[in-house]
């Protein structure tokens, strides 16, 4: 039994992670109704960005968010505004054609820079636990993960619910077309939402670095968990994707622990394929 907790409190905690490597998605779904291919790749940009920074400077990873978040944003915005912004309203092809190509470049360019030698942003904090109790430990790297994830969809969700700017995207989200009438600039506005998407990828990306090893090709492994999520929770719902991040990892840790760990992946998409038979607009997707 104590193993069965350590193993729930595991998939809990590493359901923080799941669900910030989602948000960015989710929400630029949600906003402009376009499915980012390119969302892994910028992560593992991130990751590979903060290494280069660890290696020059000898900071702390979690340090190097100050500098990652505002690079991000700007590669975000830029990839909106002056190009995917030039093909939305096509049909659906040209923004994932356009996204796809975004993401082989990407690859090619961490391979070309990086060597497709496996990294890892190691630190003090990855063998560090404290206990609760005679058999039940806190990894305090999965904490840390949590409480980021937590705290970023919180100021997200605040920032979009409770500022000008986020009303603003919220509106061209709802009816872009009344929106303009409304005088908001939805090119711009469109721009702003996927450079917060990109910055919370980013944030994902070196959290993902601290935790596990990455290769420049590691970026659609991670847009795969970030679809699993954002289904399970519902696509453009916040809350649902922190749900969907918290039930996906725990049908991973609780499905190796059963059946193998070869079985991880399979019983998580099991248990997307439940969710999609029973409720196919996600937990806490709109109807």
């Amino acid at each position: 039994m104590e193993g069965l907790a350590q193993d729930i409190l595991n998939g809990l905690l590493l359901g923080g992670l799941y669900a910030i490597v989602a948000i960015g998605l989710s929400t630029i779904f949600g906003i402009v109704r376009l499915v980012n291919l390119a969302h892994g790749d910028l992560m593992i940009l991130a990751a590979y960005l903060s290494l280069f920074m660890v290696s020059a400077l000898g900071v702390s990873p979690l340090l190097t968010l100050v500098a990652i978040i505002p690079i991000m944003f700007a590669i975000g915005y830029v990839l909106q505004r002056f190009l995917l912004n030039r093909v939305l309203g096509k049909e659906m092809e040209p923004p994932l054609l356009v996204a796809f190509g975004v993401s082989i470049i990407l690859q090619n360019f961490m391979l070309m820079t990086f060597t497709p030698d496996a990294r890892s942003l190691m630190s003090d904090l990855s063998l560090m636990t404290f206990p609760l109790g005679a058999n039940l430990s806190v990894p305090v790297l999965y904490l840390i993960d949590f409480c980021i994830a937590l705290v970023v969809i919180a100021g997200q969700h605040y920032f979009l619910q409770n500022t000008y700017m986020g009303r603003g995207i919220r509106a061209a989200s709802d009816d872009k077309y009344a929106a303009k009438l409304m005088g908001i600039n939805t090119q711009n506005t469109y721009a702003v939402a996927m450079g917060i998407a990109i910055m919370t990828a980013g944030v994902a990306g070196v959290l993902v670095g601290m935790t596990f090893t990455f290769y420049p090709h590691s970026g659609p492994q991670y847009l795969i968990i970030a679809f699993g999520v954002v289904v399970i929770g519902g696509l453009g719902s916040m809350k649902g994707t922190f749900a969907g991040g918290l039930i996906l990892a725990l049908a991973q840790i609780l499905g190796a622990r059963v059946f193998g760990p070869g079985y991880q992946l399979l019983c998580g998409y099991v248990v997307l394929l439940i969710v999609l038979a029973v409720r196919p607009q996600g937990i806490l997707g709109r109807g």
